[in-house]
C-alpha cells in the first residue's frame, strides 16, 4: 500500500476490523518509512452490471452517483450517512443480485426512489420531482396523491 504521506510502498498493519456490514475491512497502517498512520479500506470487488442510458450510451455503474443524488434530496433533512449509505448498499446489491450484464438506468432510478421511499418522504418527492422531469404542478400533485394514498394502505 502506497503511503499517503511520503509515497513509500512498504508498511505494517497495526489494526483490522470489519466494518458493521460486514462488507468492508478496515485497515490501520503504519508507513515503514516516515512512520506516519493511515486508514485503508477493502472492499470485495463483486461484478456490477453496464448501466445503459436512455439515449442508449453505455457507461460503468457507478454508486458515487447514487451516493451523490440521495445526498442531494436529503439535504437538510433528518437522515443519517449511516443511512445514505445502507440505501446505497441497498441499490447496489439490488442489480448485483440480477447477474444482469447490463440494466437500464431507469431500473436505477426506480430503485432509488424506492429506497428514498423508505428512508424519508420529502427525499424522496425532491428526487422524483427531478428524476421524472415534473413539468407542471398538475404532474407534482399527482405524485403527492399517490404517496398519500400508499401511506394510508
Amino acid at each position: 500500500m502506497k503511503c499517503p504521506f511520503c509515497a513509500h510502498i512498504e508498511d505494517k498493519v497495526i489494526d483490522s476490523r470489519l466494518s458493521q456490514d460486514g462488507l468492508t475491512t478496515r485497515r490501520r497502517r503504519e508507513c515503514l518509512s516516515c512512520e506516519k498512520r493511515f486508514t485503508t479500506y477493502e472492499k470485495v470487488e463483486d461484478t456490477l452490471p453496464v448501466v445503459v442510458k436512455k439515449d442508449g450510451i453505455r457507461e460503468p455503474f457507478d454508486s458515487g452517483k447514487i451516493r451523490s443524488g440521495i445526498k442531494k434530496a436529503c439535504e437538510k433533512r433528518p437522515v443519517s450517512m449511516e443511512s445514505v449509505d445502507e440505501a446505497v448498499g441497498a441499490v447496489e446489491s439490488c442489480f448485483m443480485e440480477l447477474g444482469h450484464k447490463e440494466v437500464p438506468s431507469t431500473e436505477i432510478g426506480e430503485a432509488v426512489m424506492d429506497e428514498l421511499k423508505r428512508l424519508d418522504e420529502v427525499a424522496y418527492v425532491r428526487f422524483a420531482s427531478v428524476y421524472r422531469e415534473f413539468r407542471d404542478i398538475k404532474e407534482f400533485m399527482k405524485e403527492m396523491q399517490e404517496l398519500i394514498e400508499n401511506k394510508k394502505k
